[in-house]
């Protein structure tokens, strides 16, 4: 585990020595942490809380339908739901409703000249429960790992938003048909979290075709789940029509049908119309997203992969015990009951890469991050389960995962599968005990047991390393070729006077011919150029462009070479 940790810290050091010459916005930092506000506890959306409708399995047909009338009549016609569906001691109701939440993380607006930026929906672990009775300290959408990873894509100039969802099922449920009801609750719980977040995407793009309070590009919406919600992320990107949740695996072998009942849940475009149990309308924006990141998770079924689908990008430990990274079962990781069959990232990538969804960063050059995970590509290692299980091979055709090779544990429970986690341990939900003198932080510790704000903030510099730069690819920002660049100082180039009021001047040496310039802004878009030079020096006016960061493309015999420059006036 040193070793492996050691590691990640010269990667980070040789990439941060890689960008002193160049940063390049949506890869690299280009705000500081007061550049960036934070606007917490937004909703997004309404609907009903399963987690906390206890009373709603007791209660006759006739009060639900009272209920849901005057709720829904509330809406149609601009009220306020009856204070007693949010109040929980309130016994007079049985439907209760939740009031779902985002924290949103950006530049300030006087700090970025840039008014249509990409999104990243950060959706967070939790197995549907709440922390800490999902047998966690993590699982909300303010853990530790949600804050860094969300204020690092701010600093990159994104709008990033730490999304929740409902939670609720049942992993508890036993007997005869426990394992059905465990399946069912569960099946029903990722479901509703997709539409809680196509309501996300779906305001969102509404908000930025109005006022766009939060200054973003509605063409570009990106889902990054951990965990939990790594499974959200993929089947939201995946999950479009009936017949897929009606797979023989999805199916109750008691009534021979899904589990998921449209007629009570609604479509799986968040419409309501005509379902008792969902509080949402029909949909009256685009929900699509343009790619998925899975930091763990598994995605149900690969026959749900489809041309056209959104680029995926994952991460996963290769002996995560909880998300099997081949095919396996996924468990309730505070009991181990089986749940349900999935397909993790060894297996569904290749069909990602087989259909063709990541090609657009296919040929992304050999940055340390990139070649550690290609180095992986085709390799055997010792896996989690006894012989003849005791190895797994990673596949070939894998562009975009990031296979994590992580000490073996002593057994299958004392293998990681988040290693960019960490908390409190003296948080209360740390201190929550799941069994009489076991808390949620020593549970955890069995499969993170050297957690630590240094260890995870590592790990969370390397999944930006590692993602960044695909996702800036995917939405057009650069090509691989851009971001293969060398610097121009590395070319023995000189660039002054930097920061520059009026015109910079460039001196390359005589053996390098500089055939093209051109000035690009930190939204890639292309704001001066000049063709034909055929030389090695030139003076560049920049004195017409606003005040800010650049970036100094040049197209030299000996390739392309990059520099910031910084304007002021």
């Amino acid at each position: 585990m040193k070793r492996v940790y050691a590691l990640l810290c010269v990667l980070g050091l040789t990439v941060a020595s890689l960008n002193v010459s160049a940063q390049n916005r949506y890869i690299d930092e280009v705000f500081g942490d007061s550049d960036i506000e934070v606007t917490s506890d937004v909703t997004y959306a309404t609907n009903i809380d399963f987690l906390r409708s206890t009373r709603l399995s007791g209660a006759s047909q006739a009060k639900i339908g009272l209920e849901l009338v005057a709720i829904k009549t509330a809406l149609a016609t601009g009220g306020s739901i009856p204070a007693t569906h949010y109040n929980l001691a309130d016994t007079t109701s049985v439907i209760k409703v939740q009031d779902v939440k985002m924290d949103v993380y950006a530049p300030k607006m006087s700090m970025d000249n840039v008014t249509e930026r990409p999104v990243i929906i950060y959706l967070h672990t939790g197995n549907f429960l709440p922390s800490p009775l999902n047998g966690s300290p993590v699982g909300t959408k303010v853990d530790s790992s949600a804050i860094v990873l969300c204020q690092g894509w701010a600093k990159r100039g994104y709008v990033a938003i730490s999304a929740d969802y409902r939670l609720g099922w049942n992993p508890l449920a036993s007997g005869p048909t426990g394992e059905f009801e465990r399946r069912g609750t569960l099946l029903n719980a990722v479901y509703r979290s997709i539409q809680d977040i196509k309501q996300c995407v779906m305001g969102l793009r509404l908000d930025a075709g109005g006022s766009n309070t939060y200054g973003i590009d509605a063409d570009k919406i990106v889902l990054y789940g951990e965990g939990t919600g790594g499974y959200i992320a993929l089947a939201y990107n995946t999950l479009d029509k009936y017949e897929e949740m009606n797979l023989t695996r999805f199916q109750n072998p008691l009534t021979q049908k899904s589990f998921i009942d449209t007629a009570v849940v609604g479509r799986i475009d968040g419409s309501g119309q005509g379902a008792a149990l969902t509080l949402y309308g029909p949909p009256r924006a685009s929900m699509d997203i343009s790619a998925a990141v899975a930091a763990g998770g598994a995605l149900a079924d690969t026959s749900w992969l489809e041309a056209g689908d959104a680029p995926i990008i994952a991460l996963q430990a290769i002996r995560d015990p909880f998300a099997p990274f081949g095919e396996g079962t996924v468990i309730v990781p505070t009991t181990q009951e089986d749940v349900v069959d999935v397909q993790g990232s060894n297996v569904y990538m290749v069909k990602v890469n087989a259909l063709g969804l990541n090609d657009a960063f296919k040929d992304m050059g050999d940055d340390p991050y990139t070649k550690m995970a290609r180095s992986r590509y085709g390799k055997e290692f010792d896996y989690i389960y006894p012989a003849p299980r005791d190895k797994i091979t990673v596949s070939t055709n894998l562009e975009g995962l990031f296979p994590i090779d992580l000490a073996a544990g002593a057994s299958v429970f004392q293998n990681q599968a988040g290693p960019w986690q960490w908390w409190d341990p003296n948080s209360p939900n740390a201190k929550f005990e799941v069994q009489p003198g076991v808390t949620t932080h020593m549970a955890s510790l069995q499969s993170n047991p050297d957690m630590s704000p240094e260890k995870g903030r590592t790990w969370v510099d390397t999944i930006q390393g590692y993602v960044c730069p695909r996702l800036a690819v995917t939405m057009g920002y650069y090509t691989t070729a851009e971001l293969s660049a060398q610097s121009i100082s590395s070319l023995g180039g000189r660039v002054y006077p930097n920061p520059v009021s009026d015109v910079v001047n460039v001196e390359m040496p005589s053996n390098v011919v500089v055939n093209r310039y051109s000035v690009l802004d930190l939204q890639g878009r292309e704001v001066a150029a000049s063709n034909g030079l055929n030389g090695n020096t030139m003076r560049i006016n920049v004195s017409d462009l606003a005040k800010g960061n650049y970036i100094l493309k040049l197209d030299t015999d000996a390739g392309v070479s990059t520099q910031k420059i910084m304007v002021i006036h």
